[in-house]
Parts: structure tokens; C-alpha cells; sequence
């Protein structure tokens, strides 16, 4: 059994009560204090990353590359949610008590039945139960849709047998394992805990763990004259977040460049237990609320003017199952029937003019607390835009077309190393046909400075 299986016991044991004491330690935290290689032997990994077989293996192992997310429910806990309503529990009730009162009880004294009432606020909270559940259900599923058309990968290493043939590969993050060798670049989410093996000019944002805006240095493969390189072992009081050679699932990458191998994935992550421990009963909202304080304002107007009603009319008349019944009638009258299914109506209304906008509303409620909001602030990428680029034109600064300013570019942009974005892609696909294969062969690439978001480009030096 190797060390690292050992770890994984060790770290996912049921918690004593001397370990509650303490705080929990996760896989990345440990590796941050080993060295790069004891890490990889630790993982029973390599630096030209695992084979296709071992990661389907670990695979099955550790689960699948997930936090913890609100599941869409089955379809029959949808239908019951939808008439998980304070109002309608009162209409129920009422609408028993009329069942009671206007068919039952006549029905045996041998008197005329009328089932008008139950009916109709029977239909009411159908109508309304059935209308919430039915848009909801649409807007699950679609959201459902559109989330499976959102592909987010990862640049791993997969190496053939004997460690040799090493290729890059994109794979779903998802797919990611312990032992997974990884790429990333300016601009990439960092898809797992992961300890790094080199880097150059790395900065991290840390901003959705800990809240700074301010990037942090990883360390670069020049800062080992300063004494804190990739393999310098930290101090073991820092915090996670100020250990200089790990990133931190949902972290994103600022600048600059790195190759890390995954420690830790799904819940396993620093990122996946906070995520773990804020999935449960959504809070309640301002139209929530306001819902239950009608819904108790009617119990307590009825708790009230019942008993009074009931207590005028037995004295003034003299029959108590009249006086009862005229009482519930009352408590009846006062409840307003519609109102539920105007609510609905009204959400679904809104619900349907967003959908028209392209805006999917998977909860009626959301449809009051959108149109509470002064400013929405949201990520515009592959929603208002399709993230994609096309080249059309290649011009000098006289703006005239070049053929350099096309071969100029398209050197840029496959000498660099690490993934390429959107705009490196549109100049290779322009350039497929228009360059010639034996132009890059010509060059010999000397260096790299990698993109960082104050110069707001990564170039590469060449040599003719």
C-alpha cells in the first residue's frame, strides 16, 4: 500500500473528538511540505503524467472532478414543492371544512348536497400548484440543457507505456485525478488543488477564497535566487492560502505560466468543502416572506372573527350547529380564493416575457427579486457573446494589409507554450494554408515572456 493510500485513510477517518479539536487538514496542505518529486511518489504519478488506463482507474477510485450542487429534484418532488404554499394550506383546510359542513353532514341528515365551494378551491390550487410546477419543470430542464452544452477542460499530460510518448491532452475537468500532470495558463480557473512542479511569472487570484483583489505570487523558476522556488519547503504556519507552491481549486490565473500535479478533487478540495457546507435550504426571500405574512395575517383575522361570529350568533339565536356552521361559512369568505393563482399567473407572466429575452427562471419566487434590483452585474462570456474571435484583416499601422503583420502574428501565437485563448486560435485557423509549413521551421524559439494583465500580451523571442 503506498504512503499516499495511507494518507488518504488517515485524512477521510472518521473525526474523534480530539481530532475535532484540531483543524482539518486536507490532502493539498500536506503536500504543500514535501517536495515535488516526494509529492509525485507520494501520488504514484510522474512527471509526464499518468496513462490513460491509470486515470480510469483513479477514476472510479476518487469520483468524478465535482463539488457539492443543488440537484434538480425528481419530477414528483417538483409537484409537491409547487404546493408547498402557506396559502394553500389554508385553502385546503378550508376546503375541507367545507366538504364537512356543505356535503357531508347534510348528506346524512337526507338534506341537499352542494359541492360548489370544495370544487372551486379545489380548482384554484390546482390551477396554481399545477401552473408553478408546470413552468418550473420547463426551466430546470432547460437549464439542465444548457449546462451540458458548457464544456469546461483541462490541458493534462497522458504518457504511454514505459513513461515514454508523453502528448498533451484537453480532457473534461471533471475527468481530472490525483496524479493528474496539468497545464496552466493566464487566464485558466485552476481545475483541482494541485502542487507546483515549475512555473514562470505566476500570479494567482485568490479573491473568490479569500476575498483580496490583489493577485499572489506562485513562485517563478527565476525566483530561486531569491531563496523561494518552486521546491523551497514553506512555513508550517502559514494559512493555506499563503502557501507559496499549491493553487487552490476555483482560484483563476492571473499571469504567467505553471506545470502542477493534482493532489486533491472533488469535495477532497479546500474549494469543494466550503462548497459542501453552503448547499442546503435556500433562504428565504422578500416575496417568501411576504407570502407567509399574508398567509398568517388570514389564520390570525380567522382565529379571531370565528370564535366572535360563532359566540354572537349561538346567543342571539340560540342554535349552536347553525351558529358553527354560518362561522366556518365566514372563514370561508374571507379567504380569497383566487389569490394564489393570481400569484402564479403573474410569476409565470414574468417568467415567460424573460424567457422571450433568452433569460431562463428556474424559480417563479426569483421573478419578484429580479424586478427589485437596481444593478445586475453578470459575466457576459458565452452568454450576451459567443466567445468566439475570426480574423478578417492583417494590417500594418498605415493600415494597409501585410502579409509580415500575418506571419509576425501567427509565430506568436504556436511558439508559445500553454494554452492558447480564443484569439491565438483565430490566427492558427487563418493561417492554415496562407503560411507556409517551412516558415516556422526557419525560426528557433530563444525565449518566452508569458501574458500578465499589465502588459496585456505574451510575446516570444525568435531567432531567424
Amino acid at each position: 500500500m503506498t504512503d499516499m493510500n495511507i494518507e488518504n485513510r488517515k485524512l477521510n477517518r472518521p473525526a474523534s473528538e480530539n481530532d475535532k479539536q484540531h483543524k482539518k487538514v486536507f490532502p493539498i496542505e500536506a503536500e504543500a511540505f514535501h517536495s515535488p518529486e516526494e509529492t509525485l511518489a507520494r501520488l504514484n504519478s510522474h512527471r509526464q503524467g499518468l496513462t490513460i488506463e491509470e486515470a480510469s482507474e483513479r477514476l472510479k477510485v476518487y469520483g468524478r472532478n465535482e463539488v457539492a450542487h443543488e440537484q434538480v429534484p425528481p419530477v414528483l418532488v417538483q409537484l409537491l414543492q409547487a404546493f408547498n404554499n402557506p396559502f394553500i394550506y389554508v385553502l385546503m383546510a378550508l376546503a375541507g371544512v367545507s366538504f364537512i359542513t356543505d356535503y357531508w353532514l347534510p348528506l346524512r341528515r337526507g338534506e341537499e348536497t352542494d359541492l360548489t365551494g370544495v370544487l372551486i378551491i379545489l380548482t384554484m390550487v390546482s390551477l396554481s400548484g399545477l401552473l408553478r410546477f408546470w413552468q418550473e419543470f420547463r426551466t430546470n430542464r432547460a437549464a439542465q440543457a444548457l449546462k451540458k452544452m458548457v464544456r469546461t477542460t483541462a490541458t493534462v499530460l497522458r504518457r504511454g507505456p514505459g513513461n515514454i510518448g508523453a502528448v498533451q491532452e484537453e480532457i473534461p475537468i471533471e475527468e481530472l485525478v490525483p496524479g493528474d500532470v496539468v497545464f496552466l495558463a493566464a487566464g485558466d480557473l485552476v481545475p483541482a488543488d494541485v502542487r507546483l512542479l515549475a512555473s514562470r511569472d505566476l500570479f494567482i487570484s485568490q479573491s473568490i477564497l479569500s476575498g483580496e483583489s490583489l493577485p499572489v505570487e506562485k513562485y517563478d523558476v527565476m525566483a530561486d535566487v531569491a531563496g523561494k522556488d518552486s521546491e523551497q519547503l514553506p512555513d508550517k504556519d502559514k494559512s493555506l492560502l499563503d502557501l507559496g507552491n499549491i493553487c487552490l481549486m476555483g482560484t483563476n490565473v492571473t499571469s504567467g505560466r505553471a506545470q502542477a500535479v493534482v493532489v486533491a478533487t472533488g469535495s477532497r478540495t479546500w474549494f469543494g468543502s466550503l462548497a459542501k457546507s453552503i448547499v442546503g435550504t435556500r433562504t428565504q426571500t422578500a416575496f417568501d416572506r411576504g407570502v407567509n405574512s399574508v398567509s398568517w395575517l388570514l389564520i390570525r383575522f380567522m382565529l379571531i372573527m370565528v370564535p366572535v361570529v360563532l359566540l354572537i350568533n349561538g346567543f342571539s339565536k340560540g342554535d349552536w350547529v347553525e351558529a358553527s356552521l354560518f362561522a366556518l361559512a365566514v372563514a370561508v369568505g374571507l379567504t380569497p380564493e383566487m389569490l394564489p393563482m393570481i400569484v402564479s399567473s403573474n410569476l409565470a407572466k414574468g417568467a415567460i416575457a424573460m424567457s422571450r429575452r433568452k433569460v431562463i427562471v428556474k424559480r417563479l419566487n426569483a421573478i419578484q427579486n429580479f424586478g427589485a434590483m437596481d444593478v445586475l452585474c453578470t459575466d457576459k462570456t458565452g452568454t450576451l457573446t459567443q466567445d468566439n474571435i475570426f480574423l478578417e484583416h492583417h494590417l500594418d499601422v498605415s493600415g494597409v494589409k501585410s502579409s509580415r503583420v500575418l506571419m509576425l502574428a501567427w509565430l506568436n501565437s504556436s511558439s508559445q507554450s500553454g494554452a492558447r485563448n480564443v484569439m491565438d486560435r483565430a490566427i492558427l485557423r487563418f493561417g492554415e494554408g496562407r503560411i507556409a509549413p517551412s516558415t516556422k521551421a526557419r525560426f528557433i524559439k530563444r525565449d518566452e515572456l508569458p501574458f500578465d494583465f499589465v502588459r496585456r500580451r505574451v510575446s516570444v523571442l525568435v531567432e531567424d
